[in-house]
C-alpha cells in the first residue's frame, strides 16, 4: 500500500528517485515484526515521508492513525459519521447481492480498521440479512487504543429497521459481546419490539413513525455515548443519511473491476436538491484499489 495524496515535499522527492536521509525506501522508526501473517505492528504512529509512496504492507497501527477520528471537543463531543463502502469502476457496489466479490485483502483490512476505531456501526436491516452479519468481535491489537478511549472492546452493531422483521435467533441479537442495538420508529409493532428485547437488544427510537429520522438517530447514538459513527449501508440507508445532511465523511474504495448487470450503487434513494460536496483529504492504493477518504466541504 502507498499513499497518493497528500503529497508533501519529501514524498514527492522520494517519488522522482530521492530518499530521505539515514533511511531505506520504506523504512519507519520503531518497526518490528510479531506473528501473525502479514501483520505489522509499529512503534511509530503513522506513516509519513518517503515511507508513503513505497508500496508494501501497511502496519494496523499506520491504518488507524490515517484513519483517525477527529479529536473531539472537550465538554461537548460532536458526533462523527462516516460512511464505508465499495464501488466497482462502472459503479456497482454489489455483485450477486454481496460486497465481497469486488473487495480485496486491503480493503478487508481498511474495513476491520475502520470497525476498531468505532464506538457503533449503523447499518440497514437488509444489508444485514445479505451480509450475514454477525457480532463485532474485540482485536488484541486495538484493546489498549480502545481502553485508552474509553471504549467497550468492541463496536456496537445498531440495526435500522422499519418493521423489526429480523431473527432473532441469531448471534447478532443473542450473543454479542456488546448488545446490538435496534433503531427504529415509535409506531414500530409493539410485539416486535418485545421480541427485540427480550432477545437481548436494545431498542432505541429514532422516529415519529414507523421508519427513523436520520438526524434524530444520530442524536440518539451521541446521547448512548457512541460519537465515533460508522455506516456500512446498504444503499438505501446511506442514501437516507445523505439527504438528511448528517454524513460527515466517506470513506470509499474504488474497485479496478467492471460487472455491468443492474447492481445497486453506494447510494439509493431520491436525489438531493443540490449535489452534496466533499473534498478529498486521504488517498491510498493498493494492487490497483483506490482507497479515497473524503470530508465535507
Amino acid at each position: 500500500m502507498r499513499r497518493l495524496f497528500p503529497v508533501t515535499d519529501e514524498t514527492a522527492a522520494q517519488a522522482s528517485g530521492g530518499a530521505p536521509e539515514g533511511k531505506g525506501a520504506g523504512e519507519t522508526a520503531g518497526a518490528r515484526v510479531t506473528d501473525g501473517p502479514g501483520i505489522r505492528v509499529t512503534d511509530a504512529p503513522e506513516v509519513s515521508g518517503a515511507a508513503a509512496l513505497v508500496d508494501r504492507e501497511w502496519s494496523l497501527a499506520e491504518l488507524a492513525a490515517a484513519y483517525a477520528y477527529p479529536e473531539p471537543v472537550p465538554g461537548a463531543p460532536r458526533p462523527w459519521l462516516r460512511a464505508n463502502m465499495v464501488s466497482t469502476l462502472d459503479g456497482a457496489a454489489q455483485h450477486e447481492g454481496r460486497s465481497q466479490p469486488i473487495s480485496s485483502a486491503a480493503d478487508m483490512r481498511i474495513f476491520g480498521t475502520l470497525r476498531a476505531l468505532a464506538d457503533v456501526i449503523v447499518v440497514g436491516a437488509e444489508t444485514v440479512r445479505q451480509e450475514e452479519y454477525r457480532p463485532a468481535r474485540a482485536r488484541a491489537e486495538f484493546a489498549a487504543a480502545r481502553k485508552a478511549a474509553g471504549q467497550a472492546p468492541a463496536p456496537a452493531i445498531a440495526v435500522v429497521s422499519a418493521s423489526l422483521e429480523l431473527d432473532f435467533s441469531l448471534p447478532l441479537y443473542t450473543s454479542p459481546l456488546v448488545p446490538t442495538l435496534i433503531l427504529t420508529g415509535a409506531a414500530a409493532a409493539p410485539d416486535r419490539v418485545a421480541a427485540a428485547e427480550e432477545a437481548g437488544a436494545t431498542v432505541v427510537i429514532a422516529g415519529e413513525g414507523r421508519g427513523i429520522e436520520p438526524v434524530r438517530a444520530v442524536r440518539a447514538l451521541a446521547d448512548l455515548g457512541h460519537t465515533r459513527l460508522l455506516t456500512e449501508g446498504g444503499p438505501r440507508l446511506l442514501g437516507q443519511l445523505i439527504a438528511a445532511g448528517v454524513l460527515d465523511e466517506m470513506c470509499l474504495t474504488l474497485s479496478p473491476m467492471l460487472t455491468a448487470g443492474d447492481a445497486q450503487r453506494v447510494a439509493g434513494g431520491p436525489s438531493v436538491a443540490v449535489p452534496r460536496r466533499f473534498e478529498l483529504v486521504s488517498l491510498l492504493e493498493e494492487a490497483g484499489f483506490l482507497f479515497g477518504r473524503y470530508r465535507r466541504s
